[in-house]
């Protein structure tokens, strides 16, 4: 028998790091608020009650206590042993969740899923936790995002051992969701820019949001001499005022579990008018 493909990411690497965001203070990561405003607001605009929510990460409290405030009986996952001690929160990884199927109206993920080593294993777990017309919703930092770190860590003289992690593009998740299960997909796309000062400004940024490398094996640790390499070109980006634009591109999914109730897509050539005609020109 073939033996199973070895995990892309270590899961030593992701609770060692969820467990460092337990001992930092909560302004010191700068996307968690972001996402959990936009979250918000889209969870604002479905006009019904989940009485049932699961939150997966136990790093941002106010996100938490917001939905508390909705009058949800909210329950938190958390990979790091330590925050989920801190938070109360269930320790486990997000696509090994076990828990009883349909126990939940809601479920919300702000970050995580391009980190996980089976992405669509999760998401069929979730779907299973979900009860029928159950709204899945969340994000995380996708494709295209950390550009000008990745030409850096390129550069001559940095050896060429995979340090960032492969990303998630728009069009792969709305497959996913599809693929998956969920109905009524919806994915789009947030724009961030944040400009640093140095390399080393947006390596403490990346470690306080829990985005550093997970990657399974870990690559060697850098030498000065290369870590310099890299801080030089990336400072070598800069604009005019010296200071570097680096890009997030924050991905925002949702998806709905089925119901019979759900609106459905009409069958195919069901219509009555032909695009042909729709698109002649008029006279």
């Amino acid at each position: 028998m073939s033996q199973p493909p070895a995990p892309l990411f270590s899961s030593a690497r992701h609770r060692a790091q969820r467990d460092r965001l337990a001992h930092l203070p909560a302004e010191a990561n700068f996307l968690a608020p972001i996402i959990a405003e936009t979250l918000l607001d889209r969870l604002s605009m479905v006009t019904r009650r989940f009485p049932r929510t699961l939150l997966i990460g136990a790093h941002d409290g106010a996100l938490a206590d917001h939905l508390r405030a909705t009058g949800t009986e909210l329950t938190i996952f958390e990979a790091g042993p330590a925050l989920a001690a801190a938070t109360g929160a269930i320790v486990g990884e997000a696509d090994a969740i076990d828990l009883p199927f349909a126990s939940f109206d809601l479920i919300v993920w702000p970050g995580g899923l391009d980190s996980v080593n089976d992405v669509p294993g999760a998401l069929v777990r979730l779907r299973a936790l979900l009860a029928p017309d159950g709204l899945l919703l969340g994000a995380f930092v996708g494709d295209g995002s950390l550009a000008r770190l990745r030409r850096a860590v390129m550069t001559d003289g940095v050896r060429s051992i995979a340090r960032l992690h492969p990303q998630i593009d728009l069009a792969a998740m709305g497959n996913l969701l599809q693929r998956t299960g969920f109905t009524m997909p919806v994915v789009d796309v947030d724009a961030l820019s944040v400009r640093y000062g140095d390399w080393f400004a947006l390596v403490r940024d990346l470690r306080a949001a829990g985005l550093s490398s997970r990657l399974s094996p870990a690559p060697p640790p850098l030498t000065r001499e290369e870590a310099a390499r890299i801080a030089v070109a990336f400072a070598a980006q800069a604009d005019p005022d010296g200071r570097v634009a680096e890009h997030f591109r924050l991905i925002h999914f949702s998806g709905w579990a089925p119901h019979p109730d759900q609106p459905k897509p009409a069958r195919r050539g069901s219509g009555t008018a032909s695009l042909a005609d729709a698109l002649k020109p008029k006279d």
